[in-house]
């Protein structure tokens, strides 16, 4: 997930662009787990990797920063579950259309 990429040179200090990276395995965990955060350059990277590996981005500055906020590898509160969910049938809804793409 990543916040609004932005133009570094014109953000001011307040306004940090932020990544997050989970990962679910439904068959192995009870919820989602952080597994990369970063802010600024790191954020960048992050990125960057994800995009370099297909991963689908999806951006939610709200829910960045309260995801930025727990520790890595811990699962996913109960409290954020439902946003959590939004981003995973998202990406489930990708997936189905690109499934059903590759199918002609």
């Amino acid at each position: 997930m990543a916040e609004e990429k932005k133009d570094f040179g014109r953000r001011s200090a307040v306004d940090i662009y932020k990544a997050i990276a989970m990962s679910y395995d439904e068959t192995e965990e009870e919820a989602p787990r952080v597994r990369a955060k970063g802010a600024g350059e790191l954020a960048e990277r992050i990125v960057t990797s994800a995009e370099k590996h297909n991963i689908p981005l999806y951006e939610d500055p709200d829910l960045a920063a309260l995801l930025f906020q727990l520790d890595l590898d811990r699962q996913i509160p109960v409290s954020l579950y439902e946003a959590v969910a939004e981003v995973f049938a998202f990406l489930y809804r990708l997936n189905r259309e690109e499934k059903e793409l590759n199918k002609d």
